[in-house]
């Protein structure tokens, strides 16, 4: 059975990543669009870089083609943002992405994207499982029988509209008067030539790291971390670089390293981009975050008249806020977010830019920032553990938080506990813990947040003994 979890459909190489079930979903999309009446404009079909990507990418448009849809064909490997971006830009139904973003090496995936340019819903997902599931015949056609007869065809110059945009949407000429030293590692990634080609034109100085194609990434995880971003921490301190900025595998998390070393969470990229677009640029409205997600946002949207939206885990619910609310920004503790007036899902490419707009403007770094946030709305410390258990395991703990919604002894008073996504358990301190299966990984995941660190902690202890994990 083919799922599609909060990222898309993702597996194992080798193990369920295979050509047939490859075809399958590509087949499912194409009885998708049937199903809705969608098959007169062409799905775009874009890949990172992973191991296998290119070549999933030319059988997913093979099937796509065979079943009678338009398919437009990336030139090179893309990051997801551009592929929602075209979607949204080209006003198309579908766009797919090859890509497992920030999981293993070993694994891969496929990005459902539709119209909008968003992350394709829950019951738009669960209706392609479904018709993937009744896939009787694949038809396909050859890629070059594709590109011959106009069925396939591949685009010219796909990134301009995408860098134009966020070109536009940037204050320029304050950052090329600052003129920022920047070191970006690209862990490899596909989010590579956008964000030089934005910094080349603003007048930065951007050196590069793991900028060659590397499908084990290096032997390390491709997700922007502070575990992952120690040789980027040590080239920022010895090159006396301004700012130094990572990018997961398809460009759509974020990591920041500031001009001392020190590491700027995702977390803490929220509250600065939010607390720059209004207290800087003057912009008015709410914030959005997930249910992982740090309160400090929460605070800093008081203190403004502004309220933030708490909503599940999967970027589609933060999005389809952010238009509810006409919010300023949304993201998750994760590494995403999108801005207002720009696409509906991450996008680490823009991100990135406006954490050098924000240094270049506000002309203070991001941790002297962050130290004026803490002064003025308090100490928030994020805690993670991401536990492994047997799959058997999972229906056991899905009985005990969810079922029979039993807690452990925290030894202090629970407030309120929302059980929406996960199990997250709220403390009269504004300190909480939420315990939830991943939805892309067999993982339970476990983000704790207090003012004490080892307060925070122990809440995950807490959980790990309570459920025997």
């Amino acid at each position: 059975m083919i799922n599609f979890g909060t990222g898309g459909w993702r597996a194992v190489i080798g193990n369920d990543f295979i050509y047939d079930n490859i075809a399958r979903v590509a087949a499912g999309v194409v009885a998708l669009a049937q199903k809705e009446g969608k098959t007169d404009k062409p799905i775009v079909v874009g890949y990172d870089r992973r191991f296998l990507s290119q070549g999933a990418a030319k059988w997913v448009a093979q099937v796509i083609a065979g079943g009678g849809i338009d398919v437009w064909f990336m030139p090179r490997s893309t990051p997801t943002p551009l592929v929602m971006h075209i979607v949204k830009d080209s006003e198309l139904y579908y766009g797919i992405e090859i890509t497992a973003s920030h999981n293993p090496a070993n694994y891969n995936g496929i990005k459902l994207i539709v119209e909008e340019g968003r992350d394709a819903p829950l019951e738009t997902t669960q209706e392609l499982e479904q018709l993937i599931a009744e896939v009787k015949e694949i038809k396909e056609i050859d890629m070059d029988e594709g590109i011959e007869n106009g069925s396939i065809v591949y685009l010219r110059n796909p990134f301009n509209k995408f860098l134009d945009d966020i070109i536009g949407l940037l204050d320029m000429e304050a950052l090329r008067e600052r003129g920022l030293r920047v070191l970006f590692d690209t862990m490899h990634g596909s989010g590579a030539y956008p964000l030089q080609v934005i910094f080349h034109t603003a007048r930065c100085t951007i050196d590069t790291m793991n900028l060659n194609k590397d499908a084990w990434f290096g032997g390390m995880m491709p997700a922007p971390s502070e575990n992952t971003l120690g040789l980027l921490r040590d080239g920022v301190i010895r090159g006396n670089y301004d700012l130094g900025i990572a990018m997961d595998g398809d460009g759509d998390r974020l990591g920041i390293i500031d001009h001392s070393g020190r590491y700027i969470d995702a977390n803490e990229i929220l509250c600065l981009l939010y607390y720059y677009l209004v207290k800087y640029k003057g912009w008015k409205g709410p914030v959005v975050r997930n249910l992982a997600t740090t309160h400090m946002l929460d605070k800093i949207a008081e203190s403004f008249g502004e309220k933030c939206y708490e909503v599940p885990v999967g970027f589609k619910y933060i999005s389809s806020k952010i238009d509810e609310v006409d919010a300023v920004l949304g993201g998750e503790s994760s590494g995403g977010l999108t801005v207002r007036g720009h696409i509906h899902g991450k996008d680490s490419v823009y991100a990135a830019s406006l954490m050098a707009e924000m240094i270049s403007v506000a002309g203070k770094s991001p941790s002297d920032m962050m130290d004026e946030l803490t002064e003025q709305f308090g100490k928030f410390v994020m805690v993670e553990d991401n536990l492994r258990f047997e799959p058997e395991y999972k229906a056991t703990v899905n009985d005990i938080l969810m079922v029979k919604k039993l807690l452990p002894d925290f030894g202090k008073k629970v407030i309120r506990v929302n059980y929406e996504d996960g199990c997250k358990v709220y403390f009269e301190d504004d300190s909480f813990v939420i315990c939830r299966f991943s939805g892309t990984e067999p993982l339970l995941r476990i983000f704790a947040e207090s003012s004490d660190k080892e307060v925070a902690k122990s809440y995950i202890s807490a959980f790990r003994d309570f459920l025997n994990i």
